[in-house]
């Protein structure tokens, strides 16, 4: 296959990047310099360990499909990322497997995809195009479980019409075309169930919300994703809602699209533009301090963001976070802006590569937060005092870390700190 100019460039960039330039992945038989991984097919990186049950159970499986899949001739290879607690640990679960892997004195490397990929469990298969180096999904495990033949190669996801599909239901379960329906509209998805505590709170409010915003203007529609256990508990709870849904009998289409938008906790609510590009994919923190106007519609994210409204991105994200709960509504203002200096061209940056920032940026001014009283405690930031604001990197992916900056936040306090942090140069101190 005839590759566009570039290509090749491109993808070794990414690979590079990704795990090491001059890193040499260990083979059965000696070594592969990452610079002749294959430029076609499917690259996976499979995160697993010894002393993880699962893991040890999905190996064999994952061995036999790799396997016939190859003998298939479809041009796949996997890179074991162990998670193995010593190196001896690591060389003999390696030699159960056919596979290349990751040198295990790459512990950096290790961190750093784990953090990319937000692997938050093993095993875990992130599947990669090996052409470009773009994810294809990080539910490879799933994937290939459920196609050992390799018929479904490459495992591409559907796109976003594919996984709705061509009909949508109204509450009183009148079909209407997709097309028509979210035609030029921002389109919210809805995840949600009516077993779900949080979601009945979350429901009423929400739909205050789109009635309010229905009534001055025509260009927002909310489709409710269903997780109900059955087609009568999602037609009761239908009945509830003022938007449209996605048929309860598209389980496909509601598996592909959790996975499209990685949604592991319910309720959640994703923005969508007219193009379908993804506004904002964990857009129910917005939504939800923005009840009474919808004055901040489409709910795209904020450059810096109330600590408060971060929530569980922290649990996914590096973040780094002011403290200025004893400071002036001045002072705020001013350090908001400077952050924002910072946020807006980590957002440019990964919007160029097609990525989400992979820093998020954060202010606290409340003395009341409960996840900033938290983290001031996790860090040992101390107690607030009146005039003065610490600072912190918030790094939970990193098995737990954090860095405290000492000193008074200025322009150039946050981009020494930044530049030490992506330099190495600061010294992690775990959480707690």
């Amino acid at each position: 296959t005839r590759q566009a100019p570039g290509t090749d460039a491109n993808q070794q960039l990414t690979m590079d990047s990704l795990l090491g330039k001059d890193t040499q992945l260990l083979k059965k038989d000696g070594t592969l310099a990452v610079s002749d991984l294959p430029k076609e097919g499917v690259i996976g990186l499979y995160f697993s360990a010894h002393w993880c049950p699962p893991c040890r159970g999905f190996t064999p499986k994952l061995a036999e499909a790799y396997n016939k899949i190859r003998a298939n001739g479809k041009a796949l290879e996997i890179i074991f990322v162990s998670s193995d607690k010593d190196e001896k640990a690591f060389t003999d679960y390696h030699a159960e497997q056919p596979w290349l892997a990751l040198p295990f004195d790459k512990r950096d490397v290790k961190a750093n995809l784990s953090k990319k990929f937000k692997v938050q469990g093993i095993p875990s298969l992130v599947l990669l195009d090996a052409a470009t180096g773009k994810t294809i999904t990080k539910n490879g495990r799933e994937a290939i479980s459920s196609d050992t033949e390799g018929a479904k190669f490459p495992w591409k996801p559907l796109s976003l019409t594919e996984a709705i599909g061509d009909v949508l239901v109204k509450p009183d379960g009148t079909e209407v075309q997709r097309e028509a329906a979210l035609k030029g509209k921002y389109v919210g998805l809805y995840f949600s169930a009516h077993w779900c505590p949080p979601c009945k709170m979350f429901t009423p409010q929400l739909a205050g919300l789109y009635k309010k915003l229905s009534a001055t203007r025509s260009d927002f529609e909310i489709v409710f994703v269903s997780s109900d256990r059955d087609e009568e508990a999602f037609k009761e709870y239908h009945k509830e809602m003022p938007w449209l849904a996605l048929p309860y009998s598209n389980r496909d289409g509601k598996k592909e699209l959790s996975s499209m938008f990685e949604v592991e906790g319910i309720p959640s609510f994703v923005m969508i533009d007219p193009n379908g590009k993804t506004i904002n994919a964990e857009a129910r923190g917005a939504v939800s301090s923005d009840l009474e106007e919808g004055k901040h519609f489409p709910w795209a994210p904020k450059p810096v963001e109330e600590v408060e409204a971060l929530g569980g991105s922290l649990n996914e994200s590096t973040a780094l976070l002011v403290f200025a709960e004893g400071a002036s509504a001045e002072t705020v203002k001013e350090t908001t802006a400077v952050l924002e200096q910072f946020a807006k061209k980590a957002m440019a940056e990964a919007e160029a590569k097609d990525e989400v920032a992979s820093l998020l940026f954060g202010i606290a001014t409340s003395k009341d937060g409960r996840i900033t009283q938290q983290i001031r405690k996790l860090c040992k930031l101390g107690e607030v005092e009146d005039g003065k604001m610490r600072m912190a990197i918030l790094d939970i992916p990193d098995e737990g870390s954090f860095y405290a900056y000492e000193g008074a936040v200025t322009e150039e306090a946050v981009r020494s700190f930044l530049a030490d942090y992506e330099a190495k140069k600061l010294t992690a101190t775990k959480l707690g």
